[in-house]
């Protein structure tokens, strides 16, 4: 027997991507309770037409699909199956589909304990930051049974465009610390690229303004190198967090045997962000340890108030 479309969605973890991609939901006409631990966090999106739920468990009852968008490996297994958690509400043939950035062998565990009540599960981790969180353009990595991605299909394009079904369960996360991988190294070659450019004396705006244009355009040239032009260290992705996913890119490599020194090495430069009280800005931050490392600024002076 077919199973039915996915229009009734709970959604778990409202933080900077999560209450982007939820509102994004409503405005495609899905059903949505919405649940965070911060409960403020659930009242722009009450506003926008979601209900409130009391809890994970809660948030799950009499749903097609439950979404979680939190922190970390640890994060996810307590919203599932901690006190009051997805497992105690969710009924048998729904999907909870997890667009957190968490370790593949942790997924599959989720995955093989929701199967034992009933439950399907995709891993479809995400990326695109703030922007793409905002506008509904994100790329979304899938793992799971093909069938269920299917029937999710609808949903993902609500939030995302560029949507690939990658493998079974854990082959999204895989897929996405490939993505951090990448995403790493284009953030210091953006850095010292501006370092460079700094220390020589070439004007930064219009060294900028030719070099993304070329061979040596990236995301983060286009994203990341403007905040820094002009001293903003706003996070659209946490240093903190991007340190969560190294680490877990780091973890699988090693399991493997594959060295990954280029990742490494920001993994330490963001440490020394870090160190210096800079978890929770920006990515861009990690202009910072190079002006330590090199005893000059990149940044803009502070303006004298």
């Amino acid at each position: 027997m077919e199973k039915p479309t996915v229009e009734r969605i709970g959604f778990i973890g409202l933080g900077i991507m999560g209450r982007s991609m939820a509102a994004n939901l409503i405005k495609a006409g899905f059903s949505l309770t919405v649940w965070n631990r911060t409960s403020s966090r659930m009242e722009p999106l009450v506003r926008a037409g979601a209900q409130a739920a009391r809890s994970p468990r809660e948030a799950a009852e009499g749903q097609d699909a439950v979404i979680t968008m939190v922190t970390d490996s640890p994060d996810v297994e307590e919203v599932l199956f901690g006190p009051g958690g997805v497992s105690e509400g969710i009924r048998p043939g729904a999907v909870v589909i997890d667009m957190s950035t968490i370790s593949p062998e942790v997924t599959r565990r989720l995955a093989a304990r929701l199967a034992g009540q009933g439950v399907d599960m995709l891993d479809a981790p995400v990326t695109g930051g703030d922007v793409g969180a905002r506008e509904g353009t994100l790329s979304i990595m899938v793992g799971g049974k093909p069938e269920v991605f299917d029937r999710c299909r609808p949903l993902f394009e609500a939030m995302g465009r560029t949507i690939v079904h990658v493998g079974d369960h854990g082959m999204g996360q895989m897929c996405k610390l490939c993505n951090q991988v990448v995403v790493a190294l284009n953030l210091l070659a953006m850095a010292e690229g501006l370092a460079f450019a700094a220390r020589s004396g070439v004007d930064l705006e219009k060294m900028l303004a030719v070099v993304r244009a070329g061979a040596a355009g990236s995301w983060a040239m286009d994203n990341l190198a403007p905040r820094v032009l002009q001293g903003d260290l706003k996070p659209g992705f946490m240093v903190r967090l991007q340190q969560k996913d190294l680490r877990l890119a780091l973890e699988a490599a090693n399991q493997m045997h594959l060295p990954l020194a280029g990742t490494s090495l920001v993994h330490q430069l963001l440490a020394s962000v870090e160190a210096y009280g800079g978890g929770d800005d920006g990515t861009q931050a990690i202009v910072r340890a190079l002006e330590r490392l090199g005893n000059f600024r990149i940044l803009p002076e502070p303006s004298s108030p």
